[in-house]
């Protein structure tokens, strides 16, 4: 297998001002640098007083990159904003919709250079650096590897009584990945690619997991809070037998010589009002620096946390955000948790309407204004207020972020890393 060429769609609008660094070409030999845009025109590209259907730019200069002043992060998440990012490699035009999208054609490892630096701190340790550049790579290959084979499945089960929806069960249909958190973070050269990137790449180059022969869908997250979830309780029902619930650490949480069962509410209340020993419970500096940065700082609370609403403000908010009007919102009734003691599926009780919503993702994004940091909650009504108590930041499948760090800092290498979060894999050289 050859080196992969990867296409990454960045941004859409219908007016795009972009910076050429280095002299790019059309295919008709066309040369541009410095400032440039593109606007939708006829539901057509307009660049340089042409019309086109597609436009490609492309370079052959080693150094050639390309800035766009305005990319929106984060998108629907509490860190979202605006940044000015930077990229090596071509750039492709296409029409999606009403809008113009912005694609970078890249080879893989040069994209996984940016996603390490995005995703973390590019001075990480090498050991968390190496992990991750192993799963981001197995993450990226497997989505090339699956592509349209969930084309014809429905993500919604909705009727009267139920909304359930998962977030990515659609393949993007015109490029291979985006570059933000509903894939992988993605910005380029925004951020410095450092020496240990640059090692920790040149170290793994080609390394993916296995199970059996497929390449493994190697999901993370920033915090699994004590207890890595499995595949099917965020997706798709087909459990994974690499994506597992498991203790994030070198112990088992006991119960009367029991693992405490997360699936029953009395279990998942004593645990999320806990302060349970893990990898990921940390308070260091040094090693949250390692995987937070700088917008991730702001996100002080991660491990165990507090969110209060009225129940004027949680009615309003449920309604904002799922456009059904339940009314004054009266109760809310666990009905499913996965065995970290995620919500799977949530009752809201209002005097106007009863519904149960799930996955996971879909009762994070009912209970915010952007996403609540986990579905791993309790909600307690006192007197006005529903009080929401929750643990951990993220899906928490797969590789723990945070608990990565921890690992690395312990001395376990990149491959005991893996191992942990990823049982029953192998680590493969493909090219």
């Amino acid at each position: 297998m050859q080196e992969p060429i990867l296409q990454v769609g960045i941004v859409s609008g219908k007016y795009i001002p972009f910076i050429l660094n280095k002299p790019y070409q059309t295919e008709n030999g066309n040369t541009f640098v410095n400032e440039q845009k593109v606007e939708l025109s006829e539901n057509k590209i307009l660049f340089n007083n042409k019309l086109y259907n597609e436009l490609i730019l492309k370079s052959n200069d080693i150094n050639k990159s390309f800035i766009l002043p305005k990319v929106k992060i984060g998108i629907d998440f509490h860190w979202e904003r605006i940044q000015k990012e930077k990229f090596q490699g071509d750039l492709k035009f296409i029409i999606e919709g009403n809008n113009i999208t912005i694609i970078n054609i890249i080879p893989i490892e040069q994209y996984l250079s940016s996603v390490i630096s995005s995703e973390m701190n590019a001075n990480s340790s090498e050991e968390l650096l190496k992990a991750h550049t192993v799963i981001s790579r197995s993450w990226v290959l497997a989505q090339l590897q699956n592509k349209g084979k969930n084309k014809n499945k429905s993500p919604f089960i909705i009727n009267q009584n139920e909304i359930i929806k998962w977030a990515d069960r659609e393949d993007h249909e015109n490029f291979d990945v985006c570059a933000d958190d509903h894939c992988q973070r993605y910005e380029g050269i925004t951020e410095d690619i450092t020496a240990q990137v640059k090692n920790a790449i040149a170290k793994t180059t080609g390394q993916v997991l296995k199970n059996k022969k497929e390449i493994c869908d190697t999901r993370f997250s920033k915090c699994c809070g004590g207890m890595l979830e499995e595949y099917q309780n965020c997706w798709e029902d087909s459990p994974k037998e690499y994506l597992k619930a498991l203790r994030d650490n070198n112990t088992i949480y006991m119960e009367n010589g029991n693992l405490l069962d997360l699936t029953y509410e009395d279990n998942a209340e004593k645990w999320i009002l806990s302060n349970p020993k893990a990898f990921c419970n940390t308070s260091n500096q040094k090693i949250l620096s390692q995987t937070l940065n700088t917008y991730d700082t702001e996100t002080k609370d991660f491990y165990r946390w507090k969110v209060e609403y009225t129940v004027e403000e949680i009615s309003q908010l449920i309604k904002s955000k799922t456009n059904i009007d339940f009314g004054t919102i009266q109760d809310f009734i666990p009905i499913e948790r996965g065995k970290s003691g995620r919500l799977v599926k949530l009752k809201i009780i209002g005097d106007k309407k009863t519904i149960t919503i799930g996955k996971e993702l879909e009762i994070r994004k009912a209970l915010s204004k952007t996403h609540l940091y986990s579905s791993a909650i309790i909600i307690k009504k006192v007197n006005d207020k529903f009080i929401i108590h929750g643990a951990g930041w993220g899906h928490g499948v797969g590789l723990c972020q945070i608990g990565a760090a921890v690992m690395g800092e312990y001395g376990y290498n990149y491959k005991e890393i893996l191992t942990h979060y990823y049982p029953n894999t192998s680590l493969s050289k493909i090219y």
